[in-house]
């Protein structure tokens, strides 16, 4: 059974392009900035999709981040053992010592 507040939420974010021809279209894209999307209906059929910046960036990020899992997923599995070093030696011909990495910022995005 579907979520109540999931059809309600929904059916909130349902805008009539007849709105756009009264006038309203200020009201809609505040709207938008309020909840992060709105879905424009042409003739009770839905036509585009309004998102804010942020919403949109963020689904930009989502898809690549996605991408590159799948991507990573692919190469990993084709390797084998042998494509791998261990990381001491990795160090040692990037020429990196354990103090260096000990005083680095790590920043995950």
């Amino acid at each position: 059974m579907l979520n109540p507040n999931f059809i309600s939420s929904v059916m909130n974010s349902l805008v009539p392009i007849s709105r756009f021809n009264k006038g309203e279209a200020n009201k809609i894209f505040e709207e938008v900035r309020e909840t992060g999307f709105k879905i424009v209906l042409k003739n009770n059929t839905p036509t585009c999709v309004l998102l804010t910046p942020e919403a949109y960036e963020q689904m930009l990020e989502t898809i690549e981040n996605y991408r590159l899992l799948v991507e990573a997923e692919k190469l990993l599995k084709n390797t084998i053992d042998e494509d791998f070093i261990p990381a001491e030696q990795a160090m040692q011909e990037l020429g990196i010592s354990e103090a260096d990495l000990k005083d680095i910022e790590v920043e995950l995005e």
